[in-house]
């Protein structure tokens, strides 16, 4: 028999492709770390390619892995494949870090996050780079579990500074994954002149011309091609099939010539992705293999090497000996793997072999299995979870256990971010005889998976029908299916139709105590006087605060009440709650909600570096950017040109997916205002309030009065101060207040108005507002020929503003000044104007105290990253040392939140972008 061992030498037309990797390890060499994913069809020279870097990388310790599709559900498999040799370094790294990789690896119990995991394994290649530069080779990466590419993914985006290479080779086509945002090399076919070179250099025979000739076109310079089909059958008719497809093939035809034993051996090998002959062996004698013969018999074919490992020549080699049994002798190898697989060392692999050996129906493997999803579930395994479940609910031979298995696989499938699976998996449940219970069930998981569908508007809708099933038998639940409704309208901004919808179906509900839905009904019946107690005692529910349940629609009611305390209260539980349980989602919330009341209250150091950690955990999870209170600090820093191309680019986002661009207004409005550009801040303004965004309209109303008086527009100013008079008198905060009286002053020109907002504002840490409170009394008394009155106004307002780094507002009141014949101050730097987001951040922390790997763990970088960062900030602020850094007054401390009080609740949206449609 023919074997298929290649014939090893020098890469043929790969000149573009290994330089770009023999590049990639030199810098890694000299501790500039990188990533690059091949990509390219079966066989095209991906592993090849790998083996080379390999080669090239002498010095280097090499860490491999190899993705498989029988693996693909287990979470963390992949990235424990990798690390398993470097293991023993765990000890070097900080205990929280240390348990995040025992836990994803199944050494100790509790629930992984990526975020720690993916930190984790970066302390662990960094430790391991101390001694000599880490080449990490995942082959196969499209069949990783998505846990391993999640943490894969995050690695990548951080070995910048460190001196480690990352080398993924990925199979096109593919689904998408964590994995397509990192630079890539198209691995192409090779060009006939190189073709024709490989097939000379792989032949042991002299071919025909015209034979060459058609191997050549009939390869299309994949290189696994000209190797194998020669020697496969390569001489057999065209066929119409893709080059993989017919190596596959010529891959199979190979097989049928093996003795019976021989073949059942590389099914069982096929079987088993670990390669352990471990295991492997011990199966095969359970079948009584001939192991001497067989082995031999499957090794003279070129296809598998047994050895420490078993090797299979290529994956699709591996595929081929699988896909050729017969579906009987798969099933039996899957047996005899489960019953030679550790049942308390690897409880979960052998509850899938188990799985894929039942040919029927069978309770016992079912509820196996079900516990196998329970432990992913706790090991963060989104993917196992549903995998598990599913195949679960398939082998159920009670229908009842069934019915309730499927539903939760849906469930586990929206958890990870499978739509399409959920989707179809719901419709078999739907086929299946359902209690009221289930059908609400269903209903609401329609709702969610329309919420993350772009163009299925019909997610509220869902929750309501959920609603109306439940209200019969559980009144509770039936609300809490009309808060989601409500809810996820807001989060698609489609609230201004789905208000009244969601209150005239709570209204028909049986009696019950009053919550959330009253109080909003109340509102929107006889408005904010009679609604804002009601609301008030709903956010602080007998059931516990609404944020625990519910964050953005009481993030957005503690905006509609302009109450200060009860959004930093939000805040500090977001915060509290996000880094205990490390939930990106949680975590980015409250760090965008904190940065939106930095800015809201002038202190922009603070807003930056709130935003600056938001971004840094986006990063590291390859998360799409929270928008909203960026536009907050770009309208209050007020510089023209910065915040008008950021408005630009998210009215072109949003207008393409629909979302609400009532934020964009209000930050125009604020922007243009501050430049004295008062038509364009009425136009935004209008657009801010009129949008149907119920809770972003109060917040603009301010801005609304300002620039409808200076258009001399008298009626749409009365009509706005109304508005905002009846909603802050409601509410009584000095702040809510304050504002309403200066934009009352600004309508009657009475000056008593203009002292009560200032004397209002005073105490509140409403630094913008108290500013704006001054400067428009200063204005108001120049217009009047007050001129030294109106001088200390304009003076204090110009302070505020320039200390604040609020550059619009504060060239308006160095205007005034000047008018009145005074020279305001010149700003004096600060480290905000000369230094980015992320380095104000680190400066600030550093400032504190914090050691560069306590920055590092808060921003998820390494700590030779930080470092790097800090020889910029030390070079841009003209300082060399950290004692320097905390002697500069410009940075104070950055790791608290803001206090209880300090100012109003940010308009607009409560949660990330990303979330609306995820």
């Amino acid at each position: 028999m023919q074997t298929l061992a290649p014939t090893r030498g020098p890469l043929l037309g790969r000149q573009y492709e290994t330089q770009r990797l023999s590049e990639l390890i030199e810098a890694a060499r000299a501790g500039r770390g990188g990533t690059l994913v091949l990509r390219g069809e079966a066989g095209i020279g991906k592993s090849t390619l790998l083996e080379y870097a390999e080669g090239t990388a002498s010095g280097f310790r090499v860490l491999r892995a190899g993705g498989s599709r029988l693996e693909a559900e287990l979470p963390f498999a992949g990235l424990h494949q990798l690390c398993l040799p470097v293991l023993g370094q765990l000890t070097e790294l900080p205990a929280e870090q240390r348990q995040a990789l025992r836990v994803a690896f199944g050494l100790a119990s509790g629930k992984p996050d990526v975020f720690r995991v993916g930190l984790a394994t970066l302390g662990l290649l960094t430790a391991a780079a101390q001694e000599r530069p880490v080449l990490c080779v995942v082959d196969d990466a499209h069949w990783l579990d998505a846990a391993s590419s999640a943490a894969l993914a995050f690695l990548a985006r951080r070995v910048s500074a460190e001196s480690v290479a990352m080398l993924l080779a990925v199979r096109l086509p593919y689904e998408a994954s964590e994995l397509d945002a990192l630079p890539t090399l198209g691995v192409e076919g090779l060009s006939d002149a190189g073709a024709r070179a490989l097939l000379a250099a792989q032949s042991h025979e002299t071919l025909d011309e015209q034979v060459r000739d058609r191997l050549v076109a009939e390869a299309r310079g994949n290189p696994l091609a000209l190797v194998a089909l020669p020697r496969a059958g390569g001489f057999a008719p065209p066929r119409p099939t893709s080059v993989p497809t017919r190596v596959a093939h010529e891959f199979r035809t190979m097989l049928s010539g093996l003795p019976a034993h021989a073949r059942l051996l590389l099914t069982i090998a096929g079987a088993d992705p670990t390669g352990d002959p471990g295991l492997l062996w011990p199966a095969a004698r359970r079948l009584d293999i001939d192991l001497p013969t067989a082995g031999a018999a499957a090794t003279a074919t070129g296809l598998v090497e047994f050895g420490t490992r078993v090797h299979f020549y290529h994956p699709l080699a591996r595929a081929a000996a699988y896909d050729a049994a017969p579906a009987g002798e798969r099933r039996l190898a899957h047996r005899v793997l489960a019953e030679v697989t550790d049942p308390v060392a690897d409880p979960d692999r052998r509850a899938w072999h188990r799985a894929q050996a039942a040919a029927v129906p069978d309770e016992d493997v079912a509820a196996d299995l079900e516990r196998s999803a329970s432990r992913a579930r706790a090991r963060g395994g989104a993917v196992a979870t549903a995998a598990f479940l599913e195949r679960a609910a398939e082998l159920s031979l009670d229908a009842v256990r069934r019915t309730e298995r499927t539903l939760a696989a849906t469930r586990a499938h929206l958890d990870a971010g499978a739509t399409d699976k959920a989707a179809t998996l719901l419709r078999t449940a739907e086929n299946s005889r359902l209690d009221t219970f289930q059908q609400a069930e269903t209903d609401q998981l329609r709702g969610r998976i329309a919420l993350v569908r772009v163009d299925d508007g019909e997610g509220p809708a869902w929750m309501l029908r959920a609603a109306r099933r439940l209200a019969s038998v559980d009144i509770e639940r039936s609300r809490e299916s009309c808060l989601e409704a409500l809810e996820m309208s807001l989060l698609v901004g489609r609230s201004s139709g789905v208000m009244d919808t969601v209150l005239a179906e709570a209204k028909s509900a049986p009696a019950h105590p009053p919550d959330i839905l009253d109080a909003l009904d109340t509102l929107t019946a006889n408005g904010h006087r009679a609604a804002v107690p009601l609301i008030k005692e709903a956010l602080d529910g007998a059931k516990g605060p609404l944020w625990t349940r519910h964050p953005a629609l009481a993030i957005i009611l503690a905006a509609e009440l302009w109450d200060p305390d009860t959004h930093m209260r939000i805040i500090e539980w977001l915060l509290k709650s996000g880094r205990e349980s490390g939930s990106p989602l949680v975590l980015r919330l409250g760090l965008a909600q904190a940065a939106s009341a930095a800015a809201l209250t002038g202190d922009l150091d603070r807003a930056m570096t709130a935003i600056a950690e938001e971004e840094a955990i986006a990063d590291a999870t390859g998360a799409p950017q929270i928008i909203y209170h960026r536009l907050q600090l770009a309208a209050m820093r007020g510089r023209r040109e910065e915040a008008s191309a950021l408005f630009e680019a998210v009215m072109a986002t949003a207008t393409a997916t629909g979302q609400v661009v009532s934020n964009v207004h209000w930050a125009r409005a604020v922007l243009n205002n501050g430049l004295a550009d008062y038509p364009a801040a009425l136009d935004a303004a209008r657009r801010a309030t009129a949008d149907g965004e119920f809770f972003t309209a109060g917040f603009t109303l301010p801005e609304l009065v300002e620039a409808a008086v200076r258009c001399g527009e008298h009626a749409a100013a009365v009509a706005a101060l109304t508005s905002l008079t009846e909603r802050t008198e409601a509410c009584g905060t000095p702040s809510g207040l304050g504002i309403a009286a200066y934009a009352r002053a600004l309508v009657t020109g009475a000056e008593n108005d203009y002292r009560e907002a200032i004397a209002h504002l005073a105490d509140t840490p409403m630094l913008p507002y108290r500013a704006r409170a001054h400067l428009l009394y200063g204005e108001w008394l120049r217009r009047q020929g007050r001129r030294q009155d109106c001088r200390p106004h304009l003076r204090t307002a110009h302070e505020l503003f320039t200390g604040a780094g609020l550059e619009a507002f504060g060239r308006r009141a160095a205007d005034e000044l000047r008018a009145t014949g005074e020279t305001a101050r010149s700003r004096t730097d600060h480290a905000r104007d000369q230094l980015t987001m992320q380095e104000l951040h680190i400066a600030r922390l550093v400032a504190t105290g914090a050691t560069s790997k306590e920055v590092a763990a808060r921003l998820f970088l390494s700590p030779r990253t930080v470092d790097a960062h800090l020889r910029n900030i030390y070079r841009k602020l003209g300082i060399n040392s950290r004692r320097q850094l905390r002697d500069r007054p410009d940075l104070r401390p950055a790791d608290q939140v803001l206090s209880p009080g300090h100012g109003p609740v940010a308009p607009g949206s409560a949660l990330p972008d990303a979330a609306r449609r995820s």
